[in-house]
């Protein structure tokens, strides 16, 4: 399962090789090619996974999640792969749902009362950008925004706290192995 799991990871991440070639990041490409971020370590696999979540949650355009991970990791020194990857926790599966917690929670927290039906009713009818607009400039705007950051910064916090013990464990494992070899 676990192996699995490295390989899904590593085929979705993109590659140094793709990052140093894009326009955009000629400029910066010696601060993002970094090793120290591109290597798996105790620190920068939770870093990298709780980052990525956050962004990929957050900021719900796609594009923007993977470059917003990745100019994340830098100062955080975070594992890019990792920040990139898991940004696709948000695809379109699972963004009604994020979308609809959200607003959800957003309206428990600030004791708003956004209508939650008129968002699943856009969904269905596959409505116009301007429609939505129309929703978010009304109520819905600050309890979706609010949710959205609650949300994000919990899985984040989730996600950082799994990683480690993962990690922890899967030395543990390792460890183990030499012990009784």
């Amino acid at each position: 399962m676990e192996n699995r799991l490295l390989r899904w990871l590593h085929e979705q991440a993109p590659s140094r090789e793709s990052l140093e070639k894009h326009r955009f990041l000629a400029p910066i490409a010696h601060r993002v090619l970094a090793p120290e971020l591109w290597r798996f370590t105790r620190r920068s696999v939770p870093r990298g996974v709780a980052l990525g979540i956050l962004v990929g949650i957050f900021l719900m355009i796609p594009g923007l999640q993977v470059a917003g991970a990745a100019f994340l990791a830098l100062p955080f020194r975070a594992n890019i792969p990792l920040a990139a990857a898991m940004t696709f926790l948000s695809n379109p599966a699972t963004t009604p749902f994020i979308l609809w917690a959200s607003v959800y929670i957003g309206n428990i927290a600030l004791g708003r009362t956004a209508d939650v039906s008129r968002f699943m009713a856009l969904i269905h009818e596959h409505a116009s950008i301007g429609r939505w607009v129309e929703w978010l400039v009304s109520e819905a705007a600050p309890a979706l925004l609010f949710g959205l950051f609650m949300i994000s910064v919990i899985a984040a916090s989730i996600g950082y706290l799994a990683a480690s013990w993962l990690w922890r464990a899967h030395l543990f494992r390792k460890w183990s192995a030499r012990l009784h070899k």
